[in-house]
């Protein structure tokens, strides 16, 4: 019953009558390696199994930990000095990832309107799996926690002691927010089992997917838009909009526009340029207002790296306010 008023809630938000937002391109996606619970005698890697029964129809990917090389190499084409040095880095236990950026439709059904700029509808596409934009960094940490209480999960964000958003006042808009320092103070809870924003080397390590190059499909130069083409969204191939996720071909571990359409929040805060000293989990800097945004847009650009497609490579960081909202920044989840 849930997932019936949730679907006619969102056909009336995005006037998607006749459209099926419960079918192709979500449920959960798994690879092989430990997974509980155990999957059936018949499983096979890329089937699809249901999150649970308050299932938001949200596709996640469980990863294995590992160690990996971050950052780009010096001769890379494109590479812009803050990715720092390369480095060994640890993820040390295993976790769930969104296979895609959280869509219009996702964030619909948990905070009830949409904030995103791009609704114009495109063509064939349906409007409601679209990446959502205009969302803060500090906008997450509130989807995060109340999708988590939908599913059952118990909350990761806790601000001024506690977890519940409603206890946490206004969502902050400037450095001059009265709140500001507690939203920018927030915790993860100890042993929490709910939805967070990746880590930096999480975001990374799923990224690449085991990869070195520029790109996560073996492409190394940003300028060959004929490789690029089936992997993201970019300015010479969206039209000037976002697309409809899933288009394009996902990572070799099975993660959709991680190159490409909406660039995507990440849990660490801006620091100086990362050295060559090997790390385990590495959570970014204890202090900051700025926090990072990994892996280009349908239109990203800056002073430094002034096309999109630059962007999008693996190892491409920006590092913009906390509370500010963008048509180019969404984002994905991960959990325990």
């Amino acid at each position: 019953m849930k997932k019936l008023i949730i679907a006619a809630a969102l056909a009336a938000v995005f006037g998607l009558a006749g459209c099926n937002l419960g079918t192709s391109g979500f449920g959960t996606i798994t690879i092989p390696g430990e997974w509980p619970p155990s999957p059936p005698s018949n499983y096979r890697p890329g089937d699809r199994w249901p999150i649970g029964p308050e299932d938001l129809d949200m596709g996640e990917v469980r990863l294995g930990g590992g160690t990996f090389l971050m950052g780009s190499p010096p001769n890379e084409i494109g590479r812009q000095a803050n990715e720092g040095q390369q480095r060994w880095v640890t993820i040390s236990a295993d976790f769930w990832i969104s296979e895609t950026p959280v869509t219009q439709a996702q964030w619909v059904s948990v905070m009830g309107s949409n904030p995103s700029f791009h609704t114009t509808p495109v063509p064939g596409e349906a409007q409601g799996r679209r990446p959502v934009e205009m969302v803060s960094w500090f906008d997450v940490l509130v989807f995060a926690n109340l999708l988590s209480e939908q599913e059952r999960f118990t909350p990761a964000y806790m601000i001024n002691g506690s977890t519940d958003p409603v206890d946490w006042g206004p969502v902050p808009t400037g450095l001059s927010h009265p709140n500001f320092e507690a939203w920018n103070a927030v915790q993860i809870v100890p042993g929490s089992t709910g939805f967070r924003l990746p880590t930096e080397a999480q975001w990374e390590f799923a990224a690449r997917a085991g990869t070195t190059t520029a790109f996560s499909d073996g492409t190394q130069d940003w300028n060959d838009q004929a490789a690029l083409d089936r992997i993201g969204w970019f300015n010479f191939n969206n039209g000037g909009v976002t697309r409809e996720v899933m288009q394009k071909e996902p990572n070799p571990l099975g993660l959709y526009d991680i190159h490409g359409n909406v660039a995507e929040w990440v849990w660490d805060r801006a620091g100086d340029p990362p050295t060559s000293q090997a790390q385990t989990d590495p959570a970014g800097p204890d202090s900051g207002n700025n926090r990072v945004v990994r892996g280009g847009s349908w239109n990203t650009a800056s002073a430094t790296a002034p096309a999109p497609a630059l962007t999008g490579r693996s190892a491409y960081r920006d590092h913009p306010a906390s509370f500010l909202r963008f048509s180019a920044s969404g984002f994905r989840l991960v959990r325990p």
